[in-house]
């Protein structure tokens, strides 16, 4: 079901609503339905998309992030007909979902329009639209949505899970990712125009506050977290930071760290929570009204 920007819910093929008239506007040819954010907001460095997709593929912490949420998605969702991924940014994670689910019709929004065409790129067959999170054009529309480091951009982020929670179908499932640990904050964070590192407690509490099931949380990047927690601390000071330096490795080095992070996935997918690591990981399922 779609929603209008005037609140009327309706089921049909094209953007109009038979109520109002209202249609949502287009920027760059890609539906918006927050132009006035598509350009410019607070929530991520728009300057960062070129870069991002020159170094995802092939980095350790993005092919590691890829597999893991993919054994989730087959674990706790296996047969999504209608998938959402809220913040798609390059579309490196869309790529993955679509091609381990063939089957799916699987949409990517994301609030900056520059981020759309890396995306269209990398997942051709995607449906792709600007949208802001804390306002989403749908109602029980999907089967699983996704937003992966995501909600940590977000000053409201409870408003976003009551968004998608609305837009999901009832026993549709929510899969997160989000980085962890407020000690670890470091002007990494501040450049990323992070609002928060959460802890374990705080995103289970809100998820159910917002009407969700927990099935399973674990963090992950654990192995690596004394190296994490070195490295936040040499960049405390702004004027030291790279933003890019954990982006430029060398083989050798990613190569070491992807094999870790795969024995990570490993005691994770045998049933482990791992109680530590640089990011948190929910699988979540809408079981009641918020």
């Amino acid at each position: 079901m779609r929603r209008c920007a005037s609140g009327h819910v309706y089921d049909a093929a094209g953007w109009q609503c038979p109520e109002c008239g209202n249609e949502p506007a287009r920027v760059d040819g890609y539906l918006s339905f927050a132009p006035a954010l598509a350009r410019k907001n607070e929530g991520f460095p728009a300057d960062s998309f070129p870069q991002l997709a020159k170094l995802e593929e092939g980095h350790f912490w993005f092919e590691a992030r890829n597999r893991l949420l993919l054994w989730v998605l087959e674990r706790y969702f296996p047969n999504p007909a209608n998938f959402l991924e809220a913040g798609c940014g390059t579309g490196f994670v869309l790529a993955a979902i679509c091609k381990r689910f063939p089957q799916a019709r699987v949409s990517g929004s994301e609030i900056y329009i520059e981020g759309l065409p890396f995306a269209s790129g990398r997942v051709p067959g995607a449906i792709l639209f600007q949208m802001d999170a804390r306002s989403m054009p749908f109602e029980s529309e999907f089967d699983v949505i996704g937003a992966f480091d995501v909600l940590e951009h977000i000053e409201e982020d409870e408003a976003v899970l009551h968004e998608m929670h609305r837009a999901l179908r009832p026993g549709g499932g929510l899969v997160l990712t989000v980085p962890q640990h407020p000690f670890l904050w470091s002007a990494v964070d501040d450049y990323s125009y992070h609002k928060r590192r959460y802890t374990r407690a705080e995103l289970v509490r809100k998820l159910r506050a917002s009407g969700f099931e927990i099935l399973m949380v674990t963090s992950f990047v654990s192995v690596l977290l004394p190296a994490m927690f070195l490295s936040r601390w040499r960049q405390r000071d702004p004027k030291a930071l790279d933003p890019c330096a954990e982006l430029k490795l060398n083989r050798a080095v990613n190569w070491c760290l992807a094999k870790a992070l795969g024995c990570e996935r490993r005691l994770v997918q045998s049933g482990i929570s791992l109680p530590f690591g640089g990011s948190l990981l929910i699988a979540a399922r809408r079981v009641s009204p918020p």
